[in-house]
């Protein structure tokens, strides 16, 4: 799938999640994170060009899902320091955008059937997979031997700007009939330290993670012919 129609799949997914909010008032979030996760499985399929590894790879982007699904399960005892971005990200390198956007989005979805689903999931899911698709689309097949740092870097910029830009809005959003700038700047004030932490997880998991996990992946792909 080229770069045009990633962005074009995550505009459709932002209008779907406005819908959603405008529309149906917050009430059907379940309905909207189920067309989230078609959308993505759209996304992902169509890139399925070789169809005799289309099922080894399913299963191993399903347990990487499931590693970050796990991640930030395990590590609810530390708010904000969690693994899942930065496994989010790895996974995006290693398999590309539109890998990402869906690793993200089913991460998002399936862990919060532990932390409690609400309005806010579509949200997150949204959030979770602009990470994963920006890093894809930066990253994918990239050598990251050299590279670490930037990708500490972004996986710190992208939970702050990204993850934090979004959620901290939107949990005023939730909360209040209407939003407004005062609202959202004192959302951005209160949540700014919970991002930090959220980054600082993120450049820590990464450091330690991102390099045996990107070989392992790789020597994964090579054996079972996923290139």
């Amino acid at each position: 799938m080229s770069s045009k129609s990633k962005i074009l799949f995550t505009l459709i997914s932002l209008l779907t999640i406005l819908i959603g909010v405008f529309v149906f008032k917050d009430q059907q979030y379940y309905l909207i994170s189920s067309i989230l996760i078609i959308y993505t499985l759209i996304m992902v399929m169509s890139g399925f060009e070789n169809k005799k590894n289309t099922t080894s790879k399913l299963v191993t982007i399903s347990v990487l899902i499931a590693l970050a699904v796990a991640g930030r399960i395990g590590f609810s005892f530390l708010p904000q320091f969690k693994p899942a971005a930065a496994i989010i990200i790895i996974i995006a390198v290693c398999f590309g955008a539109d890998i990402g956007f869906m690793s993200g989005a089913m991460t998002g979805f399936i862990s919060n059937f532990f932390f409690g689903q609400g309005p806010w999931t579509p949200w997150q899911m949204f959030s979770l997979a602009l990470i994963g698709l920006f890093a894809g689309l930066i990253f994918y097949n990239k050598d990251m031997k050299h590279r670490l740092l930037w990708l500490c870097i972004y996986g710190a910029i992208s939970t702050i700007i990204i993850y934090g830009g979004i959620m901290n809005p939107v949990s005023v959003m939730i909360v209040e009939p209407r939003l407004t700038v005062e609202a959202v700047m004192a959302s951005y004030a209160v949540g700014i330290h919970f991002d930090i932490i959220h980054a600082i997880a993120t450049v820590v998991f990464l450091s330690v993670l991102a390099i045996p996990m990107i070989k392992l992946i790789n020597r994964v792909k090579l054996k079972y012919d996923l290139l």
